[in-house]
């Protein structure tokens, strides 16, 4: 159902079927469409706490009928994950669209939100389906195994799935702040089993400023 058209478009074809995508986003379709505002954060009275308490306030379109439909957000490379039952976690700037029966929450991502400036609270897609993510150029994904953790820069981190456990590690020492720092303040470390989705490339985050 999710085909990529280039890597900064997305085609969708549906057949009376339904996606989820970001507001504003759909650049083309042929045949019937519809299309209906939804919210981030979840559905239902459950999603509106939700949305309130986290401020993730990524607000979605429901496109729904018979045709293609093309999705694309600012030139973003886009990237196709695929879920089988497991949880996908991502930015809610970085969710372009998913399959609508996947469903959509937020989570506590504690020091690892804060450090990248948008938060403490991410966006969750679990199910059966597919999501689109975006990336400031093209993301690579990297494999974490019990053998092989990984750490990333906040500012290049976009998206993670698996049973990752993902801890915070910081360099600032007292050098740090005479100027004497080592140029990557802090890091994200995950430990388990899965995948980590990085762009190439580092959006400001608090690490960039010390």
């Amino acid at each position: 159902m999710f085909r990529l058209q280039g890597s900064k478009v997305l085609a969708v074809d549906m057949t009376g079927d339904a996606v989820k995508a970001k507001n504003g986003s759909m650049v083309a379709y042929d045949g019937r469409m519809a299309f209906k505002k939804l919210s981030g954060g979840g559905e239902g009275i459950r999603g509106m706490v939700t949305r309130r308490i986290t401020g993730e306030q990524m607000t979605v379109m429901e496109v729904k009928g018979h045709g293609t439909c093309w999705f694309a957000d600012r030139a973003s490379e886009i990237n196709l994950v695929s879920l089988q039952g497991d949880k996908l976690y991502v930015e809610s700037s970085n969710l372009l669209a998913t399959d609508a029966g996947l469903r959509t929450g937020t989570t506590f991502t504690g020091m690892r939100g804060a450090a990248q400036g948008n938060g403490l609270f991410t966006t969750t897609v679990e199910g059966h389906g597919q999501a689109a993510v975006v990336s400031d150029g093209p993301a690579v994904v990297l494999r974490v195994s019990a053998q092989y953790p990984l750490t990333v820069d906040p500012g290049a981190y976009i998206a993670h799935q698996g049973r990752l456990r993902q801890s915070f590690q910081s360099g600032v020492t007292f050098r740090t702040f005479l100027g004497e720092g080592g140029g990557e303040a802090f890091q994200i470390r995950f430990e388990g089993d899965g995948l980590v989705y990085v762009q190439p490339s580092e959006r400001n985050t608090i690490a960039g400023d010390v």
